[in-house]
């Protein structure tokens, strides 16, 4: 963790001149952001905020891509770090999986890592991955909590069943067995959905979706303004889904499963100067290696933001307990 120099000796005739300097950093990390890079108050922010703390712990050269989401372009970021010799190269977004799948093969002695995703199939491919569904049982548990009407809805995209049923509805029926958990599926209009749900009775919604939740949150604030007696809120994710939240709005965010990609960033780093990579079994049949996070260890954070759900904080910590023994 300690920046290396040494004095380097030079004879100059008769004479022994003894100079400082600093030895080039041993290790040339890559990093290929995903569309629109930082500034996106998503996964690329969260990233960089782990490679800003890697900066001030170890010694290291850095060099950022960012892709504009074609596959062409993707290939193009990721062999040009490799040819600048950087080692790890960390992509960032699913989205860069099948280049990884590809190159990862082409260049077995470059270690690779993909945060959010494990489907590449290589032995030098890292995969970062998060354990949702330990978040969606908390956020299923504590929507039971504050629900006055007895209803909370989960809004999701196709994909996520398992997050249902193993996640959201687990925690919603550990904390109050009458409250009814109603899941929606969605591949078109979020604020449709969240019409629905609103109008089927639920007054906490838990969004999963993938991407920006803006639509499900201006539903939710639109129908407050409607609304008289307790408000309708939003349990999200972050840094999956990015929502703009005002002084008169915030009260409608009741909390957030908070994905600590900046950790996972740094980890990987940490784990690199020490020439070590993740390689637990994430999927031994498909040949999947990284690190999975989840509320043990940090990797999983549930940010109370309610001044109702804080007063349950203790209910929560125990329910944490029982979700970090889910493993996916």
């Amino acid at each position: 963790m300690k920046i290396r120099s040494f004095l380097l000796a030079v004879v100059l005739g008769a004479s022994l001149v003894s100079a400082p300097a600093h030895a080039a950093p041993e290790l040339s990390v890559g990093v290929a952001y995903d569309i629109g890079g930082r500034g996106d108050k998503s996964f690329n922010d969260a990233s960089a905020a782990g490679l800003e703390k890697a900066q001030k712990q170890f010694d290291f050269n850095l060099e950022a891509v960012v892709t504009d989401g074609t596959s062409v372009d993707r290939e193009k970021r990721i062999r040009s770090l490799i040819t600048k010799k950087c080692n790890p190269i960390i992509a960032i977004g699913a989205g860069y999986a099948a280049t990884l799948q590809a190159l990862a093969v082409e260049f077995p002695n470059t270690q690779f890592a993909i945060i959010n995703d494990a489907s590449v199939a290589a032995l030098n491919v890292t995969s970062v991955v998060f354990a949702d569904t330990q978040g969606a049982y908390l956020a299923g548990f504590s929507a039971a909590q504050v629900s006055k009407s007895g209803k909370v809805a989960m809004i999701a995209n196709p994909d996520q069943a398992d997050l249902y049923k193993d996640g959201f509805s687990a925690g919603v029926f550990a904390s109050k067995k009458k409250v009814i958990p109603i899941v929606k599926y969605v591949s078109g209009s979020y604020s449709l959905a969240t019409t629905q749900v609103l109008d089927a009775g639920a007054d906490v919604v838990f969004a999963a979706t993938h991407g920006s939740n803006s639509e499900i949150f201006k539903v939710i604030v639109s129908r407050n303004a409607k609304k008289k007696g307790s408000n309708i809120g939003l349990i999200n994710i972050e840094p999956d889904q990015y929502i703009t939240v005002t002084s008169a709005t915030k009260k409608f965010l009741f909390a957030s499963v908070v994905k600590r990609v900046d950790k996972a960033i740094y980890d990987v780093i940490a784990l690199s100067v020490a020439k070590k990579a993740y390689l637990d079994i994430l999927d031994g049949d498909a040949g999947i290696y990284g690190r999975r996070y989840g509320i043990t260890g940090g990797g999983i954070e549930f940010t109370i933001r309610s001044k109702e759900l804080a007063a349950m904080s203790d209910s929560i910590n125990l329910a944490a307990a029982t979700a970090e023994k889910i493993l996916a």
